[in-house]
């Protein structure tokens, strides 16, 4: 947002250059213009990250790659905002086409508008797509940000290690309630520490996935897709109980066959666009069309 934290630009960079001096860290920071590219690499940065909004825009990334063309950097590009695989295909594609060998992906999950636990939807089935498609391409897990709350970076860790990721990518403050920007997903050292001597990175299977873990993860996106089928038939449900109400106070009959009509042929429509069985979705909606007349009738005869 325009009035949010965004960082403190070039002036941060001398800093990143003093811990890689000091403490022999290789250090990285996000690019989202060719500017930042150049600056980057006059400080002698040694990973460059693509983020999410810039990775959903393709012409943001041709210039991006236009700039590393000829440069020996390692680059690792977010997953875009949205959950199209292709998208995010396209992005890395454009920066192995600069000529850069040493990249990788990150899985920071996708923006959902339905109510979930996460900030982000992890959308495991997504990266674990990508890792069958690209094996030798190195994936690392953002549980930061698909988190969104401190509370679940552990668990969202595990899944990641579960699903043979590559690393973690994991934001840490010293006084985390106190950050600038990204407060609630950000954890102490001490806790980092605690987290990752928790985890079971499967050191011993040489990263062959069993077939519980990955279904496991798996059932997790089923679960988090019934969570938020529940709170749409809830809402739905309360838009018939004010329908109801306005069609007694302006004496409407319930059922308006027109409309039910309409509703049927265009999400019939729908399900053949989208690849869904016709004749499940017409049973399913005719139980949610006479679910909602027994609830305007019962705000019509006030039994409800």
């Amino acid at each position: 947002r325009p009035n949010g934290f965004n960082g403190i630009g070039e002036q941060g960079l001398p800093w990143l250059q003093r811990v890689k001096t000091e403490f022999n860290l290789p250090v990285a920071t996000e690019v989202a213009t060719p500017q930042h590219v150049e600056l980057c690499l006059a400080h002698d940065i040694d990973i460059l990250w693509i983020g999410a909004r810039t990775a959903v825009n393709p012409f943001s990334v041709a210039e991006i790659a236009s700039a590393l063309q000829g440069v020996d950097i390692t680059v690792m590009v977010k997953n875009p905002v949205n959950p199209d695989i292709n998208t995010w295909l396209g992005s890395l594609e454009r920066i192995a086409a600069a000529g850069i060998e040493r990249l990788a992906a990150i899985h920071r999950g996708f923006s959902i508008s339905e109510k979930s636990p996460y900030r982000n939807s992890p959308r495991w089935e997504i990266p674990f797509e990508l890792k069958q498609r690209f094996s030798e391409m190195p994936i690392i897990c953002d549980p930061s940000h698909i988190a969104g709350n401190r509370q679940w970076i552990a668990e969202i860790s595990q899944t990641a290690m579960d699903l043979r990721m590559n690393g973690l990518m994991i934001e840490v403050h010293p006084d985390p309630d106190s950050a600038w920007s990204d407060a609630f997903q950000q954890i102490t050292s001490q806790s980092l520490e605690s987290i990752l001597g928790q985890l079971d990175f499967h050191t011993d299977d040489s990263g062959r996935l069993k077939e519980e873990q990955v279904l496991n993860a798996l059932r997790k996106e089923i679960d988090n897709a019934d969570n938020s089928l529940m709170e749409i038939i809830s809402r739905r449900y309360e838009i018939s109980r004010k329908i109801g109400q306005y069609k007694k106070e302006k004496n409407m009959t319930v059922v308006q066959t027109q409309r039910w009509e309409h509703v049927l042929n265009d999400r019939l429509g729908q399900a053949r666009e989208m690849g869904l069985d016709e004749e499940m979705i017409k049973s399913i909606y005719e139980i949610l069309h006479a679910r909602s007349i027994t609830v305007q009738n019962d705000v019509i005869e006030k039994r409800y």
